[in-house]
């Protein structure tokens, strides 16, 4: 079987070199763009499986590459860029990306976090091929065979995360999931990084999902404990 796909999105030579020959010794196939416009380019014209994105390109900055991307496409884009402020993470995680690596990074972490991608996208699929169901609660309707959810009759407009978010949450309406647990459904470990970016993405959930996210109606959190889906009639 054939290794994903990966589109990488790099301007700067010496670090572009370094992850296709990591890519090329590891027997993946990739694609590479040097600026904003290419990788959409690219990202719509052969369909990669992972995005490996550049925030610092020199035509758009790469948060604009990953909104262009999600107009279409819920490919994982994982970012590695050199900006290390939390609220240049906040801003890519919360425009779509699905994973944020800082630079300087190792060729370990590097494939590591392609191996968690690719365990996330095997699962996924294999998920919607065994699932079946449609769950309902309230206004709210996730169709798991479809990968898609709606609240009040209107289609949810969610991200990969968002959404594998909502069905982890849905498949366990009424308990309350840890953030370890969360975590390590989403995106396979559970580090301080992790928290954060769950933090981030309940927060952009919320704000599709709730009426009033001040008052929750379907999330509820539990401060320093992790969330739970309430049952709503």
């Amino acid at each position: 079987m054939n290794k994903p796909l990966i589109l990488v999105v790099e301007d700067d030579a010496p670090v572009r070199n370094l992850m296709t020959t990591t890519l090329k010794t590891n027997d993946y196939r990739y694609l590479v763009a040097v600026n904003g416009e290419s990788a959409i380019l690219e990202a719509s014209s052969h369909n990669p499986d992972i995005v490996l994105l550049d925030l610092g390109l020199p035509d758009m900055d790469g948060v604009q590459v990953i909104k262009k991307i999600r107009t279409w496409s819920n490919m994982p884009i994982i970012v590695i860029s050199a900006r290390s402020e939390d609220s240049d993470k906040i801003e890519a995680l919360d425009a779509g990306a699905d994973d944020y690596l800082t630079k300087p990074f190792s060729v370990e972490e590097l494939l590591a976090r392609l191996r968690v991608t690719q365990r996330r996208l095997a699962y996924m699929t294999a998920e919607v091929v065994s699932a079946g169901a449609v769950f309902e609660n309230g206004k709210l309707r996730v169709d798991y065979a479809g990968g898609c959810a709606y609240l009040d009759g209107q289609e949810l407009h969610l991200t990969p995360i968002e959404y594998k978010l909502l069905c982890l949450l849905s498949k366990n309406v009424g308990k309350v999931l840890t953030h370890t647990y969360i975590t390590q459904n989403i995106w396979g470990r559970s580090w301080d990084n992790d928290v954060a970016s769950l933090r981030v993405f309940m927060a952009t959930l919320r704000k599709k999902l709730e009426a009033e996210p001040d008052s929750p109606q379907y999330i509820q959190t539990h401060i320093g404990v992790g969330y739970r889906m309430m049952k709503v009639e």
